[in-house]
């Protein structure tokens, strides 16, 4: 008989068996059962609701395909509380974890997949605990208006499944995911970027946007980060290094639509883009692009 069919009787823990035995034997030699005491009968009643952990497990697993997210959650945790450190306690945590990111509380399933990595680093399910982390933090990017925490723990996160777990079968979505949430973060940059080009800040717009460049040269903001260079060299006067940001754009993205605004920028003042100094910035910023988008 499977356990799913055997009778309640039949499916009492063991603990709760034995507590009931002894309570008879005392009870049959007059030394007064277990009715003196109501923490025997405390025991008694916890030992009866305490089932095996294999069945709590199932009956998690039916919730959760069942879409019972709440009751699915409950009979992990008693697995957690009931058989601590046991195999099925380990399965149960990473489970939860999902459950809880399946329910959107993202907190609670980073809580619980953290945990899990750190009591159980080296099994099978390392992999997908950290991968739920990721996705966790990755439901919670913001748009590009507001402030990207999420983003950034996102993409560590994400790093982390690709660079920890190489062979895992996360780390293809693991990469998408990454790339999307360090776009938003160059496009958190770029607004901060023209909000200082707005206000004729240009030292301050151009730090950001050479910052766009610099971290996020596969990004797809930094034909528009090279194009915003361009202007703010132009609009403080510095024609070299307009120049120079113009050719960067021209020589790694010649169809762009930035790069024609920023050649007619320049044309209108009989200018053409110029490629920078060997040292220049401009000329390492040409390689790490370069580099970008040859997946080196």
């Amino acid at each position: 008989m499977s356990i799913a069919h055997m009778s309640k009787a039949m499916r009492r823990p063991l603990a709760a068996r034995l507590v009931l035995g002894a309570c008879l034997t005392l009870g049959a030699a007059g030394l007064g059962g277990c009715q003196s005491s109501s923490t025997d009968v405390d025991v008694l009643a916890l030992a009866a609701q305490t089932d095996p952990p294999d069945v709590l497990y199932n009956q998690g697993l039916a919730n959760l395909e069942g879409g019972r997210l709440g009751e699915a959650s409950k009979k992990f945790e008693a697995i957690d509380r009931q058989h601590p450190y046991s195999e099925w306690a380990r399965k149960a945590l990473v489970m939860n974890a999902f459950t809880s990111y399946r329910g959107g509380d993202y907190d609670e399933a980073v809580n619980a997949a953290k945990r899990y990595l750190s009591l159980y680093p080296g099994t099978d399910e390392a992999a997908y605990a950290q991968y739920i982390i990721g996705l966790s933090y990755y439901r919670q990017i913001p748009d590009v208006t507001r402030d990207q925490v999420g983003a950034a723990r996102a993409a560590a996160a994400m790093r982390e499944v690709i660079e920890r777990y190489p062979d895992s079968p996360y780390v293809e979505d693991a990469q998408t995911k990454l790339r999307i949430a360090r776009d938003q973060l160059a496009g958190k940059e770029m607004q901060v970027g023209r909000y200082y080009l707005e206000r004729r800040d240009y030292v301050a717009a151009i730090n950001r946007f050479k910052n766009v460049v610099d971290v996020y040269p596969e990004s797809r903001q930094v034909e528009e980060a090279l194009a915003r260079l361009t202007e703010s060299y132009y609009a403080m006067g510095l024609t070299g290094e307009a120049q120079a940001a113009a050719s960067v754009l021209g020589q790694n993205f010649p169809d762009s639509p930035w790069y024609r605004d920023s050649y007619a920028l320049l044309k209108s003042k009989g200018l053409e883009p110029r490629e920078g100094g060997a040292t220049s910035w401009f000329t390492a910023a040409g390689r790490k692009i370069l580099g970008a988008s040859s997946g080196a």
